[in-house]
């Protein structure tokens, strides 16, 4: 069999000029990230990221040295807002309370996955996730048996495959993105049956050390 771990990046930036930009304490989750990977692989021998800067950063801080493959990066959060939000919800940027930007999201992102694909969003529900798929189904075919593969990205993209191996995609999409923590690991087998989610959103290497963040 083969071993996928699918990593989270750390916390980014949220609310100043570069969101992308891991902050001190995403830097922190991905170096913590980094020795819970090493402590449980013995050696991951397929490591990817998203071209996002804290997806890749996170990476390089967890000491893994990726390939870089933009179908990993996650949607365009603000776009999928802009075009789906509530009329008067605001922006983005407006909703510096975490609490309040989620609840916003997450109406959004459930009438973004609803539109499919007469979405106005440059990237549409449907388009999002065949490109994920597409990502994915690649790493499966590098993932054989005896290998362990990793890929460095975001929520959105892991709760978009697990999902699907869920088998009801469009309808739990938003919860599991929901509770996304920030470094969690996710844990999937590639065997003779296809491709299984063993673990999802995994986080006690950052749980208790005040290290914990959802965004």
């Amino acid at each position: 069999m083969g071993t996928i771990f699918l990593v989270r990046h750390g916390q980014a930036s949220f609310g100043t000029a570069n969101y992308d930009a891991l902050s001190d304490l995403g830097g922190e989750q991905a170096r913590i990230t980094g020795e819970e990977l090493r402590h449980r692989a013995a050696h991951v021998t397929h490591i990817v990221s998203g071209s996002m800067q804290r997806q890749r950063d996170t990476s390089l801080h967890s000491g893994y040295e990726p390939a870089t493959d933009p179908r990993w990066n996650e949607y365009d959060f603000a776009d999928v807002i802009h075009h789906h939000g509530e009329p008067d919800s605001g922006t983005a940027e407006s909703h510096a309370d975490r609490m309040s930007f989620q609840k916003l999201l997450d109406g959004a992102l459930d009438r973004w996955i609803a539109a499919g694909r007469s979405s106005p969003c440059t990237e549409t529900w449907d388009q999002f996730t065949e490109r994920v798929d597409s990502a994915f189904d690649e790493l499966v075919r590098n993932s054989g048996s005896g290998v362990q593969s990793a890929a460095f990205t975001s929520g959105g993209v892991i709760a978009a495959i697990a999902a699907k191996l869920l088998g009801d995609r469009d309808r739990i999409f938003v919860p599991l993105h929901r509770v996304s923590c920030n470094a969690g690991i996710t844990k999937l087998i590639n065997g003779r049956s296809g491709v299984s989610l063993v673990s999802y959103n995994e986080h006690s290497h950052v749980d208790g050390k005040r290290l914990f963040s959802y965004r």
